[in-house]
């Protein structure tokens, strides 16, 4: 028996190699299933926390692709904000009296017609006009170049806009550049 035992407990030796010492220890049971059970529950929180941080890195990543599409087009809508610019200053430079000209009306008719279809074309992709005109100065859409003085407005409201604003959805694209009324000397 003695050589049967030395052999099982060689064995026994073997399987449990590896194993912390503090399972192994041969003392207290109550207190090993109490460690055991501490030492579970605090893998089970750091599960809970891997799978939280896990869950908002996913949101943030799927928020990061929404923006990536909605704001895909900002730098080339800014560019071409420069080619309605001048369509409209094109309008603008056409005296009156010339645009009744049969010789002017198919080219004003053409650059009007391009100019609506300009503006169907950022409406179809979130890009909007900021108001400005009467309205009071708001830093985070007008950007003001001059004060004038004025008697027939308030003190901050935009009487006349140099160059328009635009939005894309929710962000500012460009800042409609204005003249603001102040309190004449």
């Amino acid at each position: 028996m003695n050589e049967d035992g030395k052999g099982q407990d060689q064995e026994v030796e073997k399987e449990l190699e590896g194993v912390p010492e503090q399972f192994l220890d041969r003392g207290d049971e109550a207190e090993r299933i109490s460690a055991m059970e501490a030492e579970l529950e605090e893998l089970k929180q750091q599960v809970l926390y891997a799978r939280a941080e896990t869950q908002n890195v996913r949101r943030r990543l799927e928020k990061d692709i929404a923006d990536a599409r909605a704001y895909a087009a900002t730098g080339f809508a800014r560019d071409v904000l420069s080619v309605s610019d001048n369509l409209a200053r094109a309008l603008e430079a056409v005296p009156a009296e010339l645009r009744a000209h049969n010789q002017m009306e198919g080219l004003v008719a053409g650059i009007e017609a391009t100019q609506r279809e300009l503006e169907k074309v950022f409406g179809q992709h979130g890009i909007s006009r900021i108001a400005a005109v009467g309205l009071p100065l708001d830093p985070h859409q007008h950007q003001a170049m001059i004060e004038v003085p004025s008697t027939e407005h308030e003190p901050g409201i935009v009487v006349s806009e140099m160059q328009s604003g635009y939005m894309i959805k929710d962000r500012l694209l460009r800042p409609a550049l204005v003249a603001v009324a102040k309190k004449p000397d």
